[in-house]
């Protein structure tokens, strides 16, 4: 998944979960930050980030924010739509007869459904944005709509489907992801819940350049 138009800028500060203002060439912007989460340990005054220009008539604002660079210098991805985009293009070389974006499955929209002969797969994607000490941690807000999907997989398990819970990791050397239980303790004890019940847990580990997000798995 690449974007075209990728340019640098640096954080400044961020209002609200929606918008933040940055420095472009030494003038000073606000931005649509592409990612609702706290992301609290990465948007750190000074730190450098990376916009897309979408060119949507009559937006708000020019840019969206995809990606900043970590005080450690990791580089992330922070586009809470690309692990959908990169997900759609990996499940394509799968060999997969069938997959299907959005799928309705009980109360709920499941991110893909696919088919291989007779067998069925739904899947639900998370991206994970929050790392600490080489961990990936989900959700870094709490999330009552996560917990909603991971129960339609446990109903789907037990309806005979092969049920995913699948993890994009948004940057480099995380092989892994843990519930962030000090922050959504309910979303540990369903992933808890869903592994009990036969629940793949998928790990996809992922390369981010500012400008691209591709599973490396």
């Amino acid at each position: 998944m690449k974007y075209d138009n990728i340019i640098c800028a640096t954080f400044i500060k961020r209002p609200n979960r929606f918008i933040a203002e940055v420095e472009i060439n030494g003038h000073k912007e606000t931005v649509h930050v592409k990612n609702t989460g706290r992301c609290r340990e990465l948007l750190l005054p000074g730190c450098e980030v990376w916009l897309t220009a979408p060119g949507t008539p009559d937006r708000k604002t020019k840019y969206d924010m995809v990606a900043v660079r970590k005080d450690t210098g990791i580089l992330f991805n922070i586009d809470s739509q690309a692990p959908n985009k990169v997900v759609k293009e990996w499940l394509e070389t799968r060999a997969y007869d069938r997959v299907i974006p959005e799928y309705a499955y009980g109360d709920s929209r499941i991110d893909f459904y696919m088919e291989r002969g007779k067998e069925k797969f739904l899947m639900e994607v998370k991206g994970c944005t929050l790392e600490v000490d080489g961990i990936g941690y989900f959700p870094d807000a709490p999330t009552e709509r996560g917990i909603k999907h991971i129960r339609e997989l446990i109903k789907a398990k037990k309806a005979g489907y092969h049920a995913i819970l699948a993890f994009v990791i948004q940057m480099d050397g995380v092989t892994e992801v843990r519930p962030n239980i000090s922050t959504h303790k309910e979303f540990g004890q369903a992933m808890d819940a869903a592994k009990q019940a036969g629940v793949e847990i998928l790990f996809l580990t992922c390369h981010v350049e500012p400008d691209e997000l591709v599973i490396s798995i």
